[in-house]
């Protein structure tokens, strides 16, 4: 088990409806060897499912990138997983809680984290509810369209009332530090400050989760199981097509009897001509952001992390039809 901790922070717990979050104090765990996590991670049961607010830090983490913690955010206790110290071997004890269906992992945005784990440690991370697909959701749901290239940012999901309502003024301070100081996460014992920041990333998802499955209804909360899969695997291009990841959740039936189906959605992955995606993206992103305001789907690119020369597209099957239609038709001009 963890040993005594020397550090603490709050966690919102859930009131009643409409009544004001419960302040728990909890400790803070730093994690060097698998002993120290709780055995309901450790051993996924279906008995036990757990839900826990996920994130991960590092150095420009990506598949190359350094994954130095993984924050894990339970009701109880927050542990933080030391990838420096304790290796690939602590990691990798992670493993089956990561890629388990009785572990919901409350994670903002988990392309890049799902595109570390899956390189370097052979990490296929599962069952996520990511809080920026939430949302965006949940404002289509409400009648609010939101521009295709608008995401909510972590702090701003925090800052809004209808989910935690709590300014994160201390999170610039990291940012200012990390672009000072790249390596900022590498260093070891870890500070106070970089304790707290790492809590900070992921004390408040449990709550925001919470909240969010509230609003969120049946057709919402497939979109949301479906895409935060497809997110997790879109920059994990193997040579299989994802065969060795676990199948998308199919439509309800509870949704296939309402005159209204959802369509199935898709990942799509278009090479794009060695030195032509500055063209396809346009000056200051005009281009790519046209064919996205003519598409309901999401279009993304490597930008400098990787992986290069590809435009990775997700959502409905024939608004990604569309969406390559248009790519490719932007690339036949190039000649």
């Amino acid at each position: 088990m963890a040993s005594s901790p020397s550090h603490h922070t709050q966690i919102p717990l859930a009131s009643d409806p409409g009544g004001k979050p419960i302040d728990s104090v909890v400790p803070i765990h730093i994690v060097t060897d698998a002993s120290q996590l709780p055995a309901e991670f450790l051993d996924p049961s279906p008995e036990k499912q757990v839900i826990i607010g996920f994130d991960c830090e590092g150095v420009d983490l990506c598949r190359h990138g350094t994954l130095c913690i993984m924050q894990l955010a339970f009701p109880d206790a927050i542990y933080l997983v030391d990838a420096i110290q304790g290796g690939e071997t602590l990691v990798k004890a992670c493993k089956p809680a990561l890629e388990s269906s009785y572990i919901t992992k409350v994670i903002h945005d988990c392309k890049r984290d799902s595109e570390a784990l899956y390189f370097q440690f052979g990490i296929k991370l599962h069952n996520v509810v990511d809080t920026q697909i939430a949302y965006s959701l949940i404002e289509e749901q409400e009648g609010r369209r939101r521009s295709q290239d608008d995401y909510i940012s972590f702090v701003g999901l925090l800052a809004d009332p209808s989910y935690c309502g709590i300014s994160y003024e201390e999170k610039e301070e990291v940012r200012v530090l990390l672009r000072q100081d790249p390596q900022f996460w590498t260093y070891r014992p870890l500070t106070e400050l970089m304790v707290r920041a790492a809590a900070d990333d992921v004390r408040f998802l449990p709550y925001i989760y919470h909240n969010m499955m509230e609003k969120m209804n049946q057709r919402s909360l497939w979109y949301l199981a479906v895409r935060g899969a497809l997110y997790c695997r879109c920059f994990c291009i193997n040579d299989n097509d994802y065969a060795d990841w676990p199948p998308l959740q199919p439509i309800p039936d509870n949704l296939l009897v309402e005159g209204d189906v959802p369509e199935e959605e898709i990942l799509s992955i278009l090479d794009v001509p060695p030195g032509k995606m500055g063209r396809i993206i346009g000056r200051r992103g005009s281009s790519i952001l046209a064919i996205k305001e003519s598409c309901n789907a999401e279009i993304l690119i490597g930008g400098s992390k990787g992986p290069p020369d590809k435009v990775f597209i997700i959502g409905p099957v024939k608004q990604v039809r569309k969406a390559e239609a248009m790519l490719r038709g932007r690339m036949l001009e190039m000649y």
